[in-house]
């Protein structure tokens, strides 16, 4: 009889099935009994170079757990169902989850985690950019699943995350378009006849976000000190079901087929058909009757630095009360319909505005002010940097205006200008080239004096 095996040593043999095994011993599962592993191959070499990786995972401590591994859209649904929401931002993860269901379970949904390969990215990559996608989109797809796999790996379900493998596309910054001096006065000058003009005052003068300057409240307006207190942002959420069964709560909505050709369903719809369900949707959120978390919705802004106090351009004053009275007219007109959300810029009824509405206004405004299109944060955001940055205030101060966490940020929020780079070097050409002698009056007739004359006629000798 063979002597039994030390512990923890590891056994490689051929079965009667043709094939070697080999069995490696792990360490103890959760329930206490012994975590054994096993792996098979045609030749004896290839199955104790198996058997030599996984020593060499549990003699570094990073042996996968056992059992068997999810798919990656099972592993994404836990992900973004029990450790992302601890973490992210509600809008943070309603984009995290329609990435999830557009691109990444239809992509490599079905993979298992440890058999996801590099090459399985890139092709997903490649069928995302031939379908139309921008690369910065994919860009995106790729850090959410990145992310993902990072969490999996250090919780050992994976023995490494093949997303770092992988280089995603590479995407050019996208060029900032500020308005000019003289654009930005007649965009202002084009929002003066609409009722909520400070709006824009707000967003195009002292650069706030368009969900910033919506969530402005009164309590946070500080006359005295002349300071906003942005301490809330307005944010349109995605509803979510507060029933038990979201299947089959939404299941007069559920539409399975695509759209024919010539769909007259959907004919007004800005976005077009769309898309068909999956078998398993759990959309329609907004038509559970115990519906919650979505619509309109006062939130926290992102970071702690976005609600630090921005001084308001005294200039500005004297428009703000005005706004204010023109308000207590609408609560008053509005009488029991008014519904208070201590809101600065309000709908008729005094709620506050759609963000919507408030981009479909920018753009109004552009054709009102005859100004080409644009992103709105070029015209708000982008377009107090730059003014500032050319009215000679440094990038502390900007970066602490515009609330930035870091300074790098902020060099990208400002655009230089071109009538600006010429002054400059017109200066740094005075600064180092010598100036020409300025012209003198010559005379026609000169009085030479007596020793000059005889020196001449000496010479003349």
């Amino acid at each position: 009889m063979s002597p039994r095996n030390p512990n923890m040593e590891s056994s490689v043999y051929e079965g009667n099935d043709g094939w070697w095994h080999g069995r490696v011993t792990m360490g103890v599962k959760d329930d206490g009994s012994p975590d054994r592993r096993h792996r098979r191959a045609r030749t004896e070499t290839e199955v104790r170079r198996k058997v030599r990786e996984l020593e060499q995972l549990r003699s570094k401590g990073r042996a996968p757990k056992a059992g068997r591994k999810p798919t990656v859209e099972q592993w994404m649904t836990t992900y973004l169902t029990d450790i992302a929401s601890l973490k992210l931002k509600p809008r943070s993860l309603d984009d995290y989850w329609s990435k999830t269901r557009n691109d990444i379970i239809p992509g490599v949904g079905k993979h298992r985690l440890d058999k996801l390969a590099p090459e399985h990215l890139e092709r997903m990559y490649r069928a995302m950019l031939d379908a139309g996608h921008a690369p910065s989109h994919v860009v995106k797809v790729h850090r959410i699943l990145s992310r993902a796999l990072k969490i999996a790996h250090r919780r050992r379900i994976i023995g490494e995350n093949v997303a770092t493998l992988v280089d995603p596309p590479s995407v050019d910054e996208t060029e900032a378009n500020p308005f000019t001096t003289e654009q930005a006065k007649a965009f202002l000058k084009a929002a003066a006849k609409r009722p909520n003009f400070m709006r824009w005052c707000v967003g195009v003068g002292m650069g706030f976000r368009q969900g910033e300057a919506l969530g402005l409240r009164w309590s946070y307006v500080d006359f005295d000190a002349e300071l906003f207190h942005p301490q809330w942002q307005l944010q349109r959420l995605t509803w979510r079901h507060g029933c038990t069964d979201a299947h089959a709560c939404g299941e007069r909505l559920h539409r399975f087929e695509p759209c024919p050709p010539d769909c007259r369903t959907h004919k007004n719809y800005k976005r077009g058909c769309p898309k068909p369900c999956p078998k398993t949707c759990t959309s329609h959120a907004s038509a559970c009757p115990d519906r919650k978390g979505g619509g309109l919705v006062f939130t926290r802004p992102k970071t702690k630095k976005s609600t630090n106090p921005v001084p308001i351009p005294p200039p500005f004053i004297p428009y703000l009360h005005a706004h204010k009275a023109e308000q207590e007219e609408m609560r008053a007109t509005a009488g029991d319909e008014w519904q208070e959300h201590d809101a600065l810029f309000t709908r008729p009824d005094g709620r506050p505005l759609d963000p919507r509405a408030d981009w479909e206004e920018f753009k109004d405004l552009l054709a009102e002010a005859g100004i080409d299109d644009r992103r709105l944060y070029d015209g708000s955001r982008h377009t107090a940097g730059t003014i500032l940055n050319e009215l000679g205030v440094d990038m502390p101060t900007i970066m602490e205006i515009l609330r930035h966490t870091q300074i790098s940020q902020t060099r990208r929020y400002v655009k230089g200008r071109s009538h600006l780079s010429k002054d400059a070097m017109r200066r740094m050409g005075d600064h180092f080239m010598p100036q020409p002698e300025p012209a003198t009056e010559t005379r026609t007739e000169t009085a030479d004096r007596r020793a000059a004359r005889a020196l001449r006629r000496r010479r003349i000798r």
